[in-house]
């Protein structure tokens, strides 16, 4: 029987934000640090909970939830229940109403994926992660959750904390939505704190906005991120296996994240609930975490050609057995020997991802970052890729074999629909690296036709 303290009611802090997880004001939106749990969430990605989209504005989120587990009128069983919500939506039509239901409907099962399985006060550690919900037409909301505990005690100061939410998170909504690397700043009064301004920025780049790769490093080796790497680039099925669901959602979230300037569009969920573990056995591509505790449930299940992470011990407990020969041999050394080049102690996070993320943007770069040359144009701007034209300009035997492959997937086909409907030259991040690498071939010629 788990142990249930009688004065005990875990929370969950969570609200459903459309973009930048880092700019959410901790102290700003709950209880006093040493109060609550954790729960509340993030920009990101996932697909098996189909929901709706519900129409919201350009915001910063589009709710701030607070989720409770609940005891069931029969007395015996605990559910998770919202139990404080912002903005109220009010005077909403049927069919905006029902969409709604849905929508927070699904919520709380993604807050408290572990369902019943309480540990005693003294050991249960905070915990913030993320979740995904995808909607029947592939958009994504992405939930940041940060999960505390409260006690009776302090439920008194609790509630003066959630009466202070209001106003903040209003003026939170209401704040013009900042352009890239512009910054909005919001007033916010604390009791006994007095009134604060918070500055938030928005990064000018933002393939790496949400993404931290620390927990990947500390659980894996470059050579096993770079076969989870060449999975995903084929669009295989990977599980992820962890205790904490920090750990799940922050190592699947950088695991995506590697794939810039594609983007995962099959099933993506960072923690799954108990009550969707037969995701697992799904044939087609999915990219899921897991907790440990049903690993031997997730081992027992019929499942086709998965690779299956164990990060507690920084293993593979299931594999196809080819991943190594995925990618073009020179190209992986070309990686490994960029993450081997050592990050430094002293280094931020954002470097520390950059430096991570820097070689795999260079992979692309290296085997279709020629794609743009090879979009044909009509007189009206509809663009069409020329396919055979593309693969044939590579002149290494390996990275054809390889990009013949690619070109199959649906990481590759999405990302080129968009640039054939694009009527304006490419522009970001991954445009920069390729002009850049175009600029040094063609520094590096002239220097080679004067060594012979």
């Amino acid at each position: 029987m788990p142990y249930r303290p009688k004065k005990m009611e875990r929370q969950v802090v969570g609200g459903i934000l459309r973009r930048f997880r880092n700019w959410l004001p901790r102290h700003g939106a709950g209880p006093p640090q040493d109060n609550l749990g954790e729960v509340v969430k993030e920009p990101e990605r996932a697909q098996e909970h189909c929901l709706p989209n519900f129409a919201g504005g350009q915001h910063f989120f589009e709710y701030l939830l607070v989720v409770s587990l609940k005891k069931k009128p029969s007395g015996d069983d605990y559910e998770p229940t919202i139990t404080y919500q912002f903005p109220k939506r009010e005077n909403l039509l049927r069919g905006q109403q029902e969409e709604e239901e849905r929508l927070l409907g699904a919520i709380p099962l993604f807050c408290f994926p572990d369902g019943n399985e309480w540990a005693p006060l003294t050991e249960y550690p905070r915990e913030t992660f993320s979740f995904v919900l995808t909607n029947v037409d592939g958009s994504r909301k992405i939930g940041y959750c940060r999960r505390l505990l409260i006690l009776d005690e302090v439920e008194k100061r609790h509630q003066i904390s959630m009466a202070v939410i209001y106003p903040f998170m209003q003026g939170l909504r209401e704040a013009a939505f900042p352009a890239p690397g512009k910054t909005v700043t919001l007033k916010s009064f604390i009791p006994d704190s007095g009134t604060e301004f918070i500055s938030l920025t928005r990064p000018l780049d933002s393939h790496l906005e949400h993404v931290d790769f620390s927990s990947l490093l500390r659980c894996l080796s470059f050579e096993q991120i770079l076969q989870i790497f060449a999975s995903a680039v084929l669009e295989r099925r990977i599980i992820f296996l962890a205790e904490g669901l920090s750990t799940l959602s922050q190592c699947i979230h950088a695991a995506a994240a590697l794939l810039y300037p594609f983007s995962w569009a099959h099933t993506y969920i960072p923690v799954v609930p108990e009550s969707l573990l037969a995701t697992v056995c799904c044939p087609t591509p999915f990219m899921v975490g897991v907790q440990m505790r049903f690993r031997q449930e997730v081992m027992e299940s019929p499942m086709e050609e998965v690779l299956l992470v164990n990060l507690c011990e920084g293993t593979f407990l299931m594999s196809v057995g080819d991943e190594k020969d995925i990618l073009p041999p020179k190209l992986q050394e070309d990686i490994l020997e960029s993450l081997g080049q050592g990050i430094k102690g002293s280094q931020t996070s954002e470097q520390i991802n950059e430096h991570v993320s820097g070689p795999f943007v260079q992979f692309f770069v290296k085997t279709v970052g020629h794609y743009a040359s090879y979009i044909k144009r009509e007189a009206n701007g509809q663009g069409h890729f020329q396919e055979r034209g593309f693969y044939k300009a590579l002149t290494s035997k390996a990275n054809r074999r390889f990009v013949k492959k690619f070109v199959k997937t649906q990481l590759f086909s999405l990302f080129i629909q968009e640039a054939e409907k694009s009527k304006n030259p490419p522009a970001g991040y991954f445009q920069q690296k390729t002009l850049e690498y175009e600029e040094r071939k063609k520094q590096k010629k002239p220097k080679e036709k004067t060594l012979k």
